[in-house]
């Protein structure tokens, strides 16, 4: 029997509140969701990007320390709020940080010593492959995809590979490491701040929302971007922590306990944002090459795989590492610092030795590097057609053998 006093149109107000901002979403909901966000930013000729605001953080750093003009890296850098991805970035911990709060889940969590060990390592790894790919499971994999490009299945094939063999790894150190494995006592949070979280959550959405549309009425057209930019970063944090929706645990998830609820939500959101977007293309709404890194096939593959091992160490991918951050998660604010760090040298190291420099000689529509270039299946195949039913074709395959795992277990690793 609920010991619930309040009156009844109250109570009924309470009970929704904790469904939606308490209770847990299905990721197939976040992941319907999330497309929507996406595809919205398509429409205003943006998209959804991770790396590049992550790079850009570490860009700064490395001027900080005096390493950047060594490595090449610009010295007239944007503000954190200029930098277009590196606000979506911000934006995005800001909105897991307030879902945190309003769900009052929001606490600093300490892992074990060997943990912050495990995050410096994967941060280096990802920031190496990302560089590499040309992005990381958003803008390597997730956004090629949806763009119609088979770099997002080379690194989709990367990752697979990736995740298999940092699972092995992994489990290799659990079996044969003892130090630093003893997590620190759990902080606590006082009850009286704990009542006030919902509150300091809905003043953080009001104050997002002043500031989204003083910058959308300035009359200046950088400005209503980056307003756009500003709500749009703050829906996919909110969105990815409430559903809880990560592109590391869909590569991870089947090898490690078999369970493929976040796979196959993540399927459904490509399955539909491909549709969707493939009329946007059409339509010349985007470019689709704006979003297609020239690094196909080569460095799409080799990048996920190496970026597809440092996320198993790491406990997340870019994206799901920035809303972890909000949420309090102490081992991925140092993932995601050196992440930043060696994204930054890796991607200036390879531009210096012309790896994934752009061919100035090219005079095709397309971008070329020497680990490949900007590939999109409808020019390469003469239409939709066929991108349909290769795209089609994986996304059942992997449907069908994420389904076959959930009831033998048969690729299951740990």
């Amino acid at each position: 029997m609920s010991t619930d006093n309040s009156p009844s149109w109250l109570a009924g107000f309470k009970a929704d509140y904790e469904t939606i901002f308490v209770e847990e979403w299905s990721p197939y909901l976040g992941s319907i969701l999330l497309v929507m966000v996406i595809i919205g930013l398509m429409i205003n000729g943006l998209f959804w990007g991770v790396f590049g605001g992550v790079k850009f953080w570490g860009d700064w750093f490395n001027n900080l320390i005096g390493l950047g003009p060594l490595l090449g890296v610009p010295q007239e850098l944007d503000s954190f709020f200029m930098h277009r991805m590196s606000l979506m970035n911000i934006m995005l911990v800001l909105g897991s940080f307030c879902a945190a709060l309003l769900s009052r889940q929001f606490l600093p969590r300490r892992p074990p010593k060997l943990e912050y060990l495990w995050a410096a390592m994967g941060g280096c790894l990802m920031g190496a492959g990302a560089a590499l790919a040309g992005g990381c499971t958003t803008g390597g994999f997730f956004n090629p995809v949806l763009h119609a490009s088979p770099a997002g299945w080379a690194m989709w094939a990367g990752l697979l590979a990736g995740a298999v063999i940092g699972l092995k790894l992994l489990l290799w150190t659990l079996e044969n490491i003892e130090w630093g494995m003893v997590a620190p006592p759990a902080l606590h949070v006082p009850p009286g701040v704990l009542r006030i979280y919902p509150l300091l959550g809905l003043a953080v959405i009001m104050g997002v929302l002043l500031w989204a549309t003083q910058w959308y009425g300035s009359g200046d057209a950088q400005w209503a971007a980056r307003a756009v930019i500003v709500l749009a970063g703050f829906a996919i944090g909110f969105i990815m922590h409430r559903s809880r929706l990560c592109f590391a645990r869909a590569f991870r998830e089947p090898f490690m306990t078999a369970e493929g609820d976040m796979t196959k939500a993540i399927i459904l959101a490509l399955t539909i944002g491909l549709l969707i977007s493939s009329l946007l293309f059409q339509k010349k709404v985007i470019d689709p090459y704006i979003a297609i890194p020239p690094t196909f096939w080569i460095g799409s593959l080799l990048g996920g795989l190496i970026f597809g091992i440092g996320m198993i160490f790491a406990g997340g991918c870019a994206s799901g590492s920035l809303w972890r951050m909000g949420e309090g998660h102490v081992k991925l604010w140092v993932a995601i610092f050196f992440f930043s760090w060696a994204g930054s040298v890796a991607s200036a190291l390879l531009k210096k030795f012309k790896i994934t420099s752009i061919d100035e000689d090219n005079v095709e529509t397309f971008e070329k590097t020497a680990v490949g270039f900007q590939a999109y299946l409808p020019d390469m195949l003469g239409g939709w057609g066929w991108t349909f039913l290769i795209s089609g074709t994986i996304l059942l395959a992997w449907y069908l053998l994420v389904r076959y795992n959930e009831s033998t277990e048969k690729f299951t690793v740990l």
